[in-house]
């Protein structure tokens, strides 16, 4: 059955963010997002330049009216409007048709822009809110306007602290629960951009995405990540301040369980004919290697083939199949009694690969590679 996303959120006009972001996400990932929207904004990639908040009144009307035909199986909060709202939203999500859905509450505070859309009589009723959700998806500002880690976790949610807004080339997000402190932490290398308008929005609605087609919280926040830096990476670049992500261009890069086929690699006899060959076919060269024998290209749709000089005999070939879970994959099947040449491993070139023959003999490599698949740091 497909995933059921009730998105409570804001406008944005220039759908960098907002409803517009949260669809955006919600679709890619393979759920069906439904609205309640709070607030209309005429907001672009400069700043927000008037806000509209939607009576209480109509906010609980979109609820109950896709929530007593659709049904629900996620909620995600982002903009609430104005306190009476979210005391009202946060009332209305636990009544019984609403009170097994999984909420991902974003509380947001200030756009990307700086414009502020939450005043304190907002941000002091989200305490019902919080009290509500499963996890709360603060970045570092608007964690300092919650009263800190303690006081959101004093609530009863899960917190995923998120590090875009500190200092330094690293961005480290942690999940946090009561009484146990640091249960997950997630590092990766900043990417400098300034197209980061909705990542907040995208990151909230991708979590309430997978907790919706039945992830446990920590998967989805993995592959939630995934999706955002995809995204970032996948700008278009419009407008002339803090642009829109691509999220309609994140392809199926690590964002399976497994298995994808997305890879293939074919021997060669002679580096230069093969890769004109190729290119000539209409593939897109993406790393050109020939030292080392090794070419790989790219489909329109995202898929790669690569040359390799002495690997193999002619006419043979190795298979990529790519997982986000790579561990638990190769765990469940030597449970099962196949046979690995090698186990999970961390490859030089980014990559986390296990190998394996089939029955025939044909040469197999399952990898985990994230936003490498596409963004590798040797990428043409």
């Amino acid at each position: 059955m497909t995933a059921r996303v009730l998105i409570v959120a804001g406008s944005d006009s220039g759908g960098g963010a907002g409803i517009q972001a949260d669809i955006k996400t919600v679709t890619m990932l393979g759920g069906h997002a439904m609205t309640a929207i709070t607030a209309i904004t005429a907001q672009n990639t400069l700043g927000v330049q008037a806000v509209h908040p939607i009576p209480t009144a109509m906010v609980l009307a979109q609820i109950d009216s896709v929530a007593g035909d659709i049904g629900v199986d996620a909620v995600k909060i982002g903009m609430i409007g104005s306190a009476e709202t979210a005391a009202a939203v946060a009332e209305r999500l636990a009544q019984p048709d609403l009170a097994q859905a999984a909420v991902v509450f974003d509380p947001v505070m200030v756009a990307t822009s700086g414009s502020v859309l939450a005043d304190a009589p907002t941000i002091a009723a989200f305490r019902a809110l919080l009290r509500r959700a499963m996890v709360a998806t603060p970045n570092l500002p608007e964690l300092d306007a919650l009263g800190g880690e303690e006081a959101v976790l004093a609530h009863g949610c899960s917190l995923l602290v998120k590090g875009g807004h500190a200092e330094g080339e690293t961005v480290i997000d942690r999940l946090l629960e009561a009484d146990e402190g640091d249960v997950a932490r997630w590092e990766a290398p900043r990417i400098a951009t300034p197209h980061s308008h909705g990542t907040g929005c995208t990151l909230a609605s991708a979590i309430a995405t997978g907790l919706a087609q039945g992830m446990p919280l920590e998967p989805a926040i993995a592959r939630a990540r995934d999706f955002v830096r995809l995204a970032l990476l996948d700008a278009p670049g419009l407008g002339q301040g803090h642009g829109p992500m691509g999220q309609q261009n994140v392809r199926n890069d690590g964002l399976f369980t497994g298995p994808a086929l997305n890879q293939m690699t074919l021997p060669a006899d002679d580096y230069g004919t093969s890769v004109a060959f190729y290119k000539q076919l209409g593939l897109t060269q993406i790393v050109d290697s020939p030292s080392n024998g090794y070419a790989r290209f790219e489909a329109a749709n995202g898929v790669t083939l690569s040359i390799h000089v002495g690997d193999g005999e002619p006419g043979g070939a190795t298979t990529y199949l790519e997982s986000g879970a790579l561990d638990a994959w190769v765990a469940y099947l030597a449970r099962r009694g196949v046979t690995f040449d090698q186990m999970p491993k961390d490859e030089e070139w980014g990559w986390r690969e296990a190998r394996l023959a089939d029955p025939a003999g044909n040469r197999l490599c399952l990898y985990q590679a994230g936003e490498y698949r596409r963004y590798p740091p040797w990428r043409l």
